[in-house]
């Protein structure tokens, strides 16, 4: 069964109806956060010691927060389309930023599809990224029955914009074209997300928040050392620091903030335990719009950030919570990736997850349960260069360039990726390099190149 074939027969009602022993529990919402551009150290609870995040810190502690988490890629768009579609970089549509960017494909069936089908309501406020105005990639044609935000990658640089996409049509947003900078889009993403909530607290919900905070303004940035865009600086006005370090601390605390709000909406309407609530982000900390990666030691031990493949720069922070089903204060090691997340909430519905994806449940690592582990999880990077690297148990390898040397780690030994033990472990080079020649399929859009 194909992908588009899987959705024809769920519409016919024969396999989207709730699995076997799950028809007498009512189904969880699902709401999925994801910060863009922070850092598996940005943190509280993941050792950020300057930057305060008390309403994450209490998701984590009312929930799993995982330490081996990676995101699809090491930027945007790819990273969206993983999670999107449950295919890994060798096999998924979008495995770069491109400009003009790909677009998801009719063959690609969401995670909202898959929950739409399943009777969730679905709806997204934020950044999408993986399909224009005029292609089929558009939020509302991929499952989501409500869309508010930003179509392009490159829209959602600007967090004062002029305009932005309300399911098919653009909405203006007057004081900002002229300038003013008065509607700060995060604050709109949250607004209308609380205004879904009051309206569909009676059915299933699928809620999915891409956030455009704390990633830069790299278009002011470059005009003018600062593309930290804030409405204001708030506590941290008063601080000495250089002024984008301010804004990258201010959007921070938007987004906790933000994260509070929806938890005390959730409350009031009596879904909090019943809803598994994800906050995860798509990527490793930036270093663009004036902002430093050490500043904040928004990658903490690990090396790399942004557009690399070593661990800064894809493995992320991954809070899950659901209470009651969940352990409160609990750890998992377990590693798993943005490609899970569509057979992960398939799993939560009830349903079947397509055929021929990547992903796995990891519901039952989630719940404390044994766990189906992936053989090795897979990345390739198409900026400049053909980059890929392999987890598999314990080893790291990493190749920069076709036909360079493997570099090999050891991730128990040495998070840091500073010792390469390429030397000492020929057979497991020779096995990470076959699983590089055997993961991917050949790309229309993406073709191999050498810097």
């Amino acid at each position: 069964m194909n992908r588009r074939d899987f959705l024809r027969t769920c519409a016919g009602g024969a396999v989207c109806a709730p699995l076997a022993g799950q028809a007498h529990e009512p189904r969880p919402n699902i709401i999925f956060i994801m910060a863009d551009d922070l850092g598996y150290g940005d943190l509280g609870c993941y050792g950020q010691k300057t930057l305060r995040t008390p309403n994450i810190d209490r998701l984590a502690a009312e929930g799993v927060r995982c330490t081996d988490v990676y995101s699809g890629s090491t930027v945007c768009a790819p990273s969206r389309c993983a999670l999107m579609t449950g295919l890994h970089m060798g096999h998924a549509t979008v495995r770069g930023n491109r400009n003009p960017e790909v677009p998801l494909r009719p063959g690609d069936v969401t995670v909202a599809e898959v929950l739409k089908q399943a009777g969730y309501k679905t709806a997204m406020f934020g950044k999408w990224g993986v399909g224009g105005p005029v292609t089929l990639g558009r939020p509302n044609v991929q499952g989501f029955d409500e869309f508010l935000g930003y179509l392009s990658q490159w829209h959602a640089h600007e967090h004062f914009p002029a305009h932005l996409w309300q399911n098919e049509v653009e909405l203006f947003l007057g004081p900002n074209r002229s300038g003013g900078g008065e509607i700060f889009s995060q604050d709109l993403f949250t607004e209308r997300a609380l205004e879904f909530l009051d309206a569909h607290s009676e059915q299933p919900f699928f809620l999915y928040l891409p956030y455009a905070v704390p990633h830069a303004n790299n278009e002011l940035g470059n005009r003018t050392g600062d593309g930290m865009e804030v409405p204001d600086y708030g506590e941290y006005g008063e601080n000495d620091w250089p002024t984008p370090e301010k804004g990258f601390a201010r959007q921070v605390q938007y987004l906790d903030r933000d994260v509070g709000r929806i938890l005390a909406k959730l409350e009031e309407l009596k879904l909090d335990r019943n809803t598994v609530i994800f906050l995860t982000s798509d990527n490793g900390p930036h270093q663009e719009g004036g902002h430093r990666v050490d500043f904040f030691d928004s990658n903490g031990v690990l090396r790399g950030y942004k557009r690399d493949l070593y661990e800064g720069g894809i493995r992320v922070p991954m809070i899950v919570r659901w209470p009651g089903k969940i352990e409160a204060g609990s750890t998992s090691a377990e590693p798993w990736a943005f490609w899970d997340v569509l057979p992960t909430c398939a799993d939560l519905a009830g349903v079947p997850a397509p055929e021929g994806i990547d992903g796995l449940s990891f519901v039952p690592a989630l719940t404390g349960k044994p766990q189906q582990g992936h053989d090795y999880l897979y990345w390739e990077f198409h900026e400049r260069r053909f980059a890929q690297a392999v987890r598999q148990g314990k080893w790291k390898a990493v190749r920069l360039n076709p036909g360079e040397p493997i570099e090999l780690y050891d991730l128990d030994a040495d998070l840091s990726e500073t010792r390469n033990v390429a030397a000492e472990h020929p057979a497991i080079v020779e096995r990470m390099a076959a699983i590089m020649e055997s993961a991917r399929t050949e790309s229309p859009y993406f073709p191999v190149k050498k810097s």
